[in-house]
C-alpha cells in the first residue's frame, strides 16, 4: 500500500482556507421591525362637519353702461348705500348728443317729404276727379305718399332710439342696495356692457360656502329642507338656522369643490361677514375606524397589515373604505372585531415578516442617561 506524502496535508490546508474565503457570506437574518398596532372594534361615522362661509346678497348685479364711451364721473363708492334710479356714473355725452341731433334732423326731413307728398296727392286727386289725368298717374302719386309715410315712421323710430341712447350716458341703480365693488375708474374708455360697479340688492341674504366632492351628494339631499344647516357668526356661540337653496351643478375647475348657497332668512347678519357652517353628518355603520397611517395601496387595492399574534408575523388584508372622517378612515368590510392592525411603519413591511410591538416607554428609558453615566 503506497504511503501518502507527509507534506500533502500542509499543502491542502491553504487551498481549503482560500476556497472558504471566496465563498459568499451567509445571508443576514431579516430584521425584526417594530410596529404599532391597534385592535379592530366596530364604530360608526358621523358627527358634525364645519365649513367656512361668507354672507352675500341673494341678488347681485354688475352694472355697466349700455353704450360705449369715456367715463367722466363716478358718484358711488364701495360701501355706499344707493336707492333705485340714483345716478352712479357718467359718460361723455357729446357723441350721443350729436347722434340724437342727426336723428332729429332726419325726422324733420322725412316730415317735410311726407307733407309735400300728401299735398301733391291731394292735387292729383282733384285733377283725376275732373278727368285731366289718368287713374295710373293717381296711383303713382299714392305710392309716393305711402313711401313718404313709411320713411316718416322710420325717422320717428330712429329719433326715439337715439333719444333713449342719449340717456344711457348716465348709469343709474337698477335697485336699492349697497355698492360692493368698483371695477372701472374715471377716465377709462369703456365698451358697451363693461362692468363699472357691483351692486348687492336689498333683501334676503345667503351664506355661501364650498364643499368637497364627497360631501356634495349629501348636501344635495338637503335641498329645500328647512333649517338643515346651522351657522355661527364669527366670535359668537349662538347658531342661526339656514336652508340649503342651491348646489352648483359642476365642481370648480381649480379647487374641485362645489359652491353651496343657503338661505339665512331674516337673520341679523352683514354683507361679507364670516360664518361657520355646521352640518350634521348621518351616522353610517362601519367595521372599524382606522387612522390614515394604517392604510396603503397594494396591487391597486386598499389594504392594511394584520398581525398574527401567535407567530408575530404580518399579512396583507384588502379592505373596502366607506369614507373619511377627519384623520380617520371608515372601513366598510374586510376586517373583523378583535384583529390587530398595524398603524405605523406600514411601508417597510413585507408579507410574512416577523415584527415586534413598539413600546415607547422602553425606548425612552433606554435613551435616558443612567445615574452612573450622568456622574
Amino acid at each position: 500500500m503506497p504511503r501518502r506524502p507527509a507534506f500533502l496535508p500542509a499543502l491542502l490546508l491553504p487551498v481549503a482556507l482560500l476556497l472558504a474565503a471566496c465563498s459568499p457570506p451567509p445571508p443576514a437574518p431579516e430584521p425584526v421591525r417594530a410596529v404599532r398596532v391597534m385592535t379592530v372594534a366596530a364604530d360608526a361615522a358621523g358627527g358634525v362637519q364645519e365649513y367656512a362661509g361668507e354672507v352675500r346678497a341673494r341678488a347681485e348685479s354688475r352694472l355697466g353702461f349700455r353704450v360705449a364711451g369715456k367715463m367722466t364721473a363716478r358718484q358711488a363708492e364701495v360701501g355706499q348705500r344707493v336707492r333705485l334710479g340714483q345716478p352712479l356714473a357718467q359718460l361723455d355725452p357729446s357723441d350721443l348728443k350729436l347722434q340724437q341731433d342727426a336723428a332729429l334732423a332726419g325726422l324733420r326731413a322725412a316730415q317735410a317729404a311726407f307733407d309735400f307728398a300728401a299735398a301733391d296727392f291731394k292735387r292729383y286727386e282733384e285733377l283725376r276727379a275732373q278727368g285731366f289725368i289718368s287713374g295710373m298717374e293717381l296711383e303713382r302719386r299714392e305710392t309716393t305718399l305711402k313711401s313718404a309715410r313709411a320713411q316718416l315712421e322710420q325717422a320717428k323710430a330712429q329719433a326715439d332710439v337715439q333719444g333713449n341712447i342719449a340717456t344711457y350716458a348716465v348709469l343709474t341703480a337698477s335697485a336699492s342696495g349697497i355698492v360692493t365693488a368698483t371695477e372701472a375708474e374715471v377716465g377709462a374708455v369703456l365698451s358697451a356692457g363693461t362692468p363699472v360697479l357691483r351692486l348687492a340688492h336689498d333683501g334676503p341674504r345667503d351664506v355661501v360656502f364650498s364643499v368637497p366632492e364627497d360631501a356634495a351628494l349629501g348636501i344635495r339631499a338637503l335641498l329645500g329642507r328647512r333649517d338643515a344647516l346651522r351657522v355661527r357668526p364669527w366670535g359668537q356661540a349662538a347658531t342661526l338656522p339656514a336652508t340649503v337653496r342651491e348646489v352648483a351643478a359642476a365642481a370648480d375647475p381649480a379647487t374641485r369643490t362645489f359652491l353651496v348657497r343657503a338661505d339665512l332668512g331674516q337673520a341679523p347678519v352683514q354683507l361679507g361677514q364670516t360664518l361657520t357652517v355646521q352640518l350634521d353628518l348621518p351616522r353610517r355603520d362601519a367595521a372599524a375606524r382606522l387612522p390614515l397611517t394604517a392604510v396603503m395601496r397594494q396591487q391597486g387595492q386598499t389594504a392594511v397589515w394584520v398581525l398574527d399574534p401567535a407567530s408575530m408575523t404580518v399579512k396583507v388584508q384588502p379592505i373596502v373604505v366607506a369614507g373619511a372622517d377627519g384623520n380617520s378612515v371608515m372601513v366598510a368590510s374586510g376586517l373583523q372585531s378583535g384583529q390587530r392592525v398595524v398603524t405605523a411603519g406600514v411601508h417597510t413591511l413585507t408579507p410574512g415578516q416577523k415584527v415586534k410591538l413598539y413600546d415607547a416607554a422602553l425606548v425612552e428609558s433606554a435613551a435616558a442617561p443612567t445615574p452612573a453615566a450622568s456622574r
